[in-house]
């Protein structure tokens, strides 16, 4: 009886000092100065809680929220084919911006419904989460960067659907909830919408054009198509499995050949560079009308 007595009273004391040590260790990281070379990366997730505070501290005050998702893409490209787009396009988005750093990638959006399963779902590999889930999450994100001291929220989407729905919604509670105070968040459509599946980019120059020559998602047969498989093989080309289709004779699609590997790599910089330059307009352009 006692050995337990001794091993609650041990639990608690710990627990009592791992909060104390908590609070004690984040006035410190407020305070502490950084005692090594500062690392330069736009990725939080990268960066040290002083690299980070020293960023905001010194203009790096907007912080960029961008949602992918997970699920089906067809035989040829991976479930995180929308989560792959944006982590290619968001660091891109923020270096064009200069004064911008990225929150880590949003993997889990509204598919459709769970069980029964609907939209892609029905799909293996699929993961879905309630509208209601993906707000919350959506909501707790924002406001964390907030309190830390990001003044510009920036919501980016690569999926269509209720991950947009959801951004125009949150954004619209949050700036409504924080009239008057420093933070603002900004929902930026034209980064899905302006252009939509690149259409005209590919076309005047990339000189693509895939088959039928219609700019619709319901061109491909797989839910996937030129200009994902090309932004997705910037980040690993393994992820759009160029040697197994070039065995099988399928390293094409809609039409478009994809070999060589180096030049679908060099389409797809191109392309991300292109949907970054349109997003910074949209953002500037936003920033600018509140002003």
């Amino acid at each position: 009886m006692k050995r337990w007595l001794l091993v609650l009273v041990s639990l608690i004391v710990g627990l009592g000092l791992e909060s104390t040590s908590v609070a004690g260790q984040a006035a410190d990281m407020n305070t502490l100065p950084n005692p090594i070379d500062a690392h330069v990366d736009v990725w939080i997730k990268e960066l040290t809680v002083v690299e980070v505070r020293d960023a905001i501290r010194q203009g790096m005050t907007t912080a960029i929220v961008a949602a992918g998702g997970l699920e089906q893409n067809g035989p040829f490209n991976v479930t995180g084919k929308h989560s792959f787009i944006v982590e290619a396009a968001a660091p891109a988005i923020a270096r064009k911006l200069g004064n911008a750093l990225v929150a880590p990638i949003i993997d889990f959006v509204p598919n459709g419904d769970i069980n029964p399963p609907t939209g892609h779902m029905q799909f293996a590999g699929t993961i879905s989460v309630r509208q209601e889930t993906y707000e919350a999450m959506l909501t707790d994100i924002i406001a964390s960067l907030a309190q830390h001291g990001f003044t510009d929220i920036v919501l980016i989407g690569d999926s269509g659907g209720g991950e947009q729905l959801g951004m125009q919604a949150v954004s619209d509670r949050l700036n409504a909830q924080w009239r008057g105070k420093p933070a603002h968040v900004y929902y930026i459509p034209e980064y899905y919408t302006e252009d939509q599946w690149n259409c005209e980019f590919m076309k005047n120059e990339l000189g693509v054009v895939q088959k039928p020559d219609v700019c619709t998602p319901t061109r491909d047969l797989y839910h996937d198509s030129y200009e994902y498989e090309v932004m997705v093989a910037t980040t690993d080309p393994t992820r759009i499995r160029p040697a197994q289709r070039i065995k099988a004779g399928l390293f094409e699609i809609n039409g478009v050949n994809m070999a060589p590997i180096e030049k679908t790599i060099a389409n797809g910089l191109l392309m991300v560079d292109y949907r970054a330059g349109l997003t910074v307009r949209a953002i500037k352009k936003a920033m600018e009308s509140r002003r």
